[in-house]
C-alpha cells in the first residue's frame, strides 16, 4: 500500500458529545465518501487501522501527571476540581477520553512509522492533526497533540521535520513543543489571532534558543480568499522548505479556511484545500523522497465542506484523479440528515474577491515572515 489512509470505527470515540461542534461524524462522512468514489480500492490506496499509543509514547511530549489526569477524568467524568483545560466549553471530559485520545496519537504513530520504515511513501490520517494540546493542557478541542508526537518520533530519529499548518486557527500547540529546537520548523497559516482563537500566531513568534527563527508565522486577515492564501503559502514554504532541507514533511489540513466555516471568518474554498496538498505533495518529492505525513485537523461544517475537502487531500497523496461530481449514492445516503443541500460538484470554484487592503497585508506579513526565517537559516549554516 503506497498510500494508506490511517482510520478505523474506533476514531470516531474522539468525541465531546452532542451540541460540540467538533462533530466526530465528519469522519464517517469523509471515508463513505472516500468509499463512494471508489479511492479506497486503487493498487496505491487503501485502510489502516489505528492502535492505541501507550503512555511512554503519549509522554514523549505531554507530562505525566497530565496523562494520569486524563485517564482518571476519562473514567470520572464529573470529578470536582477540573484541571488542566478540561470543563465546560471547548474541552468537557467525557467517559474514555483517555483511550480515544490515545487512539488518534496511535493513528499518527502509525502513519510515522510506515513512512520511516519506508513502508509507505505517504499516509494520512484525517481523525488527527489535534494541534493545539500543549505539555499539560487541552485547549481547542484537543487533548492529545497527535501531529506534535508524529513530529517528535520523527525527530528521535535524527530527521529534520517540517510541519506546515494550514488550519484556520493557529497551531500553537505544536508551535509551543518545538519552540526551542531547530530539528522541527514550523510553519503556521492561520486567521490572524487578533480575530480568531487562540489569539496567537503573530510574525514575531519566532522561536528561542536553538529554535530562534524556526517557528514561522503567516497571521491571516479575515476574508482572504484562495488567491491571497495560495500567495502567501508560495511566498513562505517552498523557499524556507529548500533552505530549511527537511528529511520528511508533516502537514495539518484542517478544512475551517472554508468561507462557510461556522466558527472562522476566512473565505477559502475546497481550492485551498486541494492546491496545498498539491503543493506539499511537490515539495515532500522534490527534497525529501516523498516522505510525508499529512493530517485533518478543524472543519465544522461537516456535511458540505469537510468530506469533500479532505476527499480532495487524499486524491493527492494516493496520485488518484478525483472526480468533478459527488457521487449519487453518497449524496442519497446522507441527504436525507443533513440540515442543508448537499453540494453536488466535488470542487467549489475558487475564490478571488478579497479587497486589495487584505491582499497586501497579508503579503506583507508573509514575506516578513519567509525574510525571518531564512536569515536564521542562513546564519545557522554560516
Amino acid at each position: 500500500m503506497r498510500t494508506p489512509v490511517i482510520y478505523g470505527p474506533e476514531c470516531r470515540r474522539y468525541d465531546f458529545g452532542g451540541g460540540h461542534p467538533l462533530n466526530s461524524m465528519r469522519l464517517e462522512l469523509t471515508v463513505t465518501l472516500l468509499e463512494s468514489a471508489g479511492m479506497l480500492d486503487g493498487p496505491t490506496s487503501g485502510v489502516l487501522p489505528p492502535r492505541l499509543a501507550t503512555d511512554d509514547e503519549i509522554a514523549m511530549l505531554h507530562s505525566p501527571g497530565y496523562i494520569a489526569a486524563v485517564r482518571a477524568l476519562g473514567s470520572d467524568p464529573s470529578a470536582a476540581g477540573l484541571r488542566y483545560g478540561f470543563g465546560p466549553g471547548d474541552n468537557p471530559p467525557f467517559v474514555g477520553m483517555h483511550e480515544a485520545a490515545a487512539t488518534i496519537v496511535g493513528g499518527a504513530l502509525v502513519a510515522a512509522e510506515g513512512i520511516a520504515e519506508g513502508r509507505f511513501e505517504h499516509a494520512f490520517h484525517f481523525s488527527g492533526g489535534l494541534h493545539h494540546a500543549m505539555r499539560s493542557l487541552a485547549a481547542g478541542f484537543c487533548i492529545y497533540n497527535d501531529i506534535a508526537l508524529a513530529c517528535e518520533f520523527l525527530r528521535r530519529r535524527g530527521w529534520r521535520v517540517l510541519y506546515v499548518d494550514g488550519d484556520a486557527h493557529h497551531g500553537d500547540g505544536t508551535q509551543a513543543l518545538f519552540y526551542d529546537t531547530p530539528q522541527v520548523l514550523t510553519i503556521s497559516l492561520h486567521e490572524s489571532g487578533e480575530f480568531l482563537f487562540p489569539g496567537t500566531g503573530f510574525v514575531d513568534e519566532t522561536g528561542r534558543g536553538a529554535g530562534a527563527g524556526y517557528s514561522v508565522n503567516v497571521p491571516l486577515l479575515p476574508g482572504t480568499d484562495d488567491a491571497s492564501w495560495l500567495e502567501c503559502f508560495e511566498l513562505v514554504v517552498p523557499p524556507i522548505a529548500r533552505a530549511y532541507r527537511p528529511d520528511v514533511i508533516v502537514s495539518q489540513h484542517g478544512c475551517d479556511t472554508h468561507r462557510l466555516d461556522p466558527l472562522t471568518d476566512l473565505g477559502c474554498t475546497t481550492h485551498t484545500s486541494e492546491r496545498f496538498a498539491a503543493a506539499v505533495h511537490d515539495l515532500a518529492h522534490k527534497l525529501c523522497g516523498g516522505r510525508w505525513l499529512a493530517a485533518g485537523g478543524g472543519g465544522y461544517d461537516i456535511w458540505r465542506v469537510v468530506p469533500r475537502a479532505w476527499t480532495l487531500v487524499y486524491g493527492v497523496l494516493s496520485h488518484q484523479v478525483v472526480g468533478d461530481v459527488v457521487p449519487d449514492a453518497w449524496i442519497d445516503r446522507w441527504q436525507p440528515r443533513a440540515p442543508h443541500p448537499l453540494p453536488r460538484a466535488m470542487r467549489d470554484a475558487p475564490s478571488d474577491d478579497a479587497p486589495d487592503r487584505i491582499r497586501a497585508r497579508n503579503r506583507e506579513q508573509a514575506q516578513r515572515a519567509a525574510d525571518q526565517a531564512l536569515d536564521a537559516i542562513d546564519r545557522a549554516r554560516s
